[in-house]
């Protein structure tokens, strides 16, 4: 969960089922499906969950992930050591070992990116540091804590 650089819009990510991994921004009374629609299936056997995908009343998913990416630690960028990345969504991966950022723009996802592909494997939390870089915790065998510095 994290709360927009303007502090108006909470941001949530549901680790769903088999595919289906959601990000939604949360709106007082709004209902979000879970479990009557979704974009994921049973692990393992595949099969339907609720009744599909849409239902009036029901809100979709500001994005979503099918293959399922497993979402892990997530943090709005705010600082400017990465300052083409302000007010953008960066999260973990556990299935793949990715950092996923996501390109935020006037409350809306129009972008996505998919860094590091397992180089350092399963990312499990996302932080930005008082000094502005990217800090990175990994659980793989002897974890690792990455920080992430910008390109010149």
């Amino acid at each position: 969960m994290t709360l927009s650089n303007d502090g108006q819009t909470l941001w949530t990510h549901e680790h769903g089922p088999q595919g289906g991994d959601e990000l939604n921004s949360i709106r007082a009374g709004a209902n979000y499906g879970w479990p009557t629609i979704t974009y994921g299936v049973n692990y393992g056997i595949g099969t339907s969950i609720g009744i599909g995908t849409e239902k009036e009343g029901m809100e979709q998913p500001d994005h979503y992930w099918v293959p399922s990416i497993a979402p892990s630690g997530m943090e709005m960028v705010e600082g400017t050591a990465f300052s083409n990345w302000t007010g953008d969504i960066l999260l973990g991966s556990l299935k793949f070992g990715l950092l996923v950022r996501l390109d935020i723009e006037n409350g809306k996802v129009v972008g996505e990116e998919r860094m590091l592909d397992g180089k350092y494997g399963r990312i499990r939390d996302v932080v930005e540091g008082p000094d502005g870089f990217i800090y990175l915790l990994t659980d793989s065998s002897n974890g690792k804590l990455l920080r992430l510095t910008p390109t010149q």
